[in-house]
């Protein structure tokens, strides 16, 4: 073979690896490209504060003035304190309590909407009646609550009125009881939508496996429904839990300022410019709320869901 054949046929095979190699460095840095816009919004607005928060935590405070410093003084106070023990205790006693409630109420709605109504256009009908309540302010659906809940609430005088009661109940507003059943009416959307969407995708031939095998209504419900459930409603349960131990308002409002939470201690540390004292608080929560999420995750695999 001469020499110009074998500088042809040598170029004849090199010319597509030269096309992989110049074809794969375009789409990686494309890859890099399209990401970056994403990145910087994540690290300016996600990471950057969080990171200036934790600095902040370790500052010094006067009565005046916030000095930079690396100290722990506010970590020892939060850790040493009976009230910081006392509040996160309330805090975890609302996140657990709601999302029991809700996950009960999630999942019984999810359900209904998933496999007893047949139609599509009912299921979507259905489905936006429920948001429905998203339509307008937190505030304002949290604050609804005040006038039916008080002493000369609706409630309050139906009950009296049928004789169930002589006089009204106190406990149903600025409680426990108000402040839960603001957050269950609240956050429930949270835990019907990934349960709802899960449940869309089971195959209703399995279910009709079950019970061509002789598999009870409540048999099919707890080895077949739920086990393909566990994805979404681990997903409702993070978002709950997350929203009620990071909420202020609601039990501020709802409690008659009788009850704290994190989130209230928070918030008075800011309005009394005890920033880094504020700081501290929100690094115990993150870390808190970080690990019930890690305990979430440990029961089911929600990257399919993603």
């Amino acid at each position: 073979m001469s020499d110009h054949s074998q500088t042809t046929a040598a170029k004849t095979t090199s010319a597509p690896l030269q096309r992989r190699t110049m074809q794969g460095l375009p789409d990686a840095v494309s890859g890099w490209l399209l990401s970056l816009p994403l990145s910087l919004v994540l690290l300016f607005f996600l990471v950057l504060p969080i990171v200036m928060i934790v600095i902040v935590s370790f500052w010094g405070a006067t009565e005046f003035s916030i000095y930079p410093a690396f100290q722990f003084d506010n970590y020892e106070f939060l850790l040493t304190s009976p009230v910081t023990y006392s509040v996160f205790l309330n805090t975890i006693k609302y996140a657990v309590i709601t999302w029991a409630i809700t996950l009960v109420l999630g999942f019984t709605i999810a359900y209904f909407l998933a496999f007893h109504i047949r139609s599509l256009t009912w299921q979507i009908v259905l489905f936006l009646l429920c948001t429905i309540p998203f339509w307008t302010s937190n505030i304002i659906r949290m604050i609804s609550w005040i006038p039916f809940l008080g002493r000369n609430g609706l409630a309050n005088s139906t009950l009296i009125s049928w004789g169930v009661i002589d006089e009204p109940l106190e406990w149903l507003l600025f409680s426990d009881f108000s402040v839960i059943l603001a957050f269950v009416h609240l956050y429930t959307l949270f835990m019907v939508v990934p349960i709802f969407n899960t449940m869309m995708r089971i195959d209703k031939s399995l279910i009709e496996a079950a019970y061509d095998n002789g598999a009870t209504g409540f048999q099919t419900l707890t080895n077949v429904i739920v086990p393909l459930a566990k994805p979404g409603m681990m997903i409702g349960s993070i978002f709950v839990v997350t929203l009620v131990m990071g909420d202020f308002i609601t039990v501020r409002f709802m409690s008659g300022s009788q009850k704290a939470n994190v989130g209230r201690l928070i918030s008075n540390d800011i309005a009394l410019l005890q920033y880094p004292s504020a700081a501290a608080t929100a690094v115990i929560l993150l870390i808190t709320v970080l690990i019930v999420i890690a305990i979430l995750l440990r029961f089911v695999d929600i990257r399919k869901e993603l």
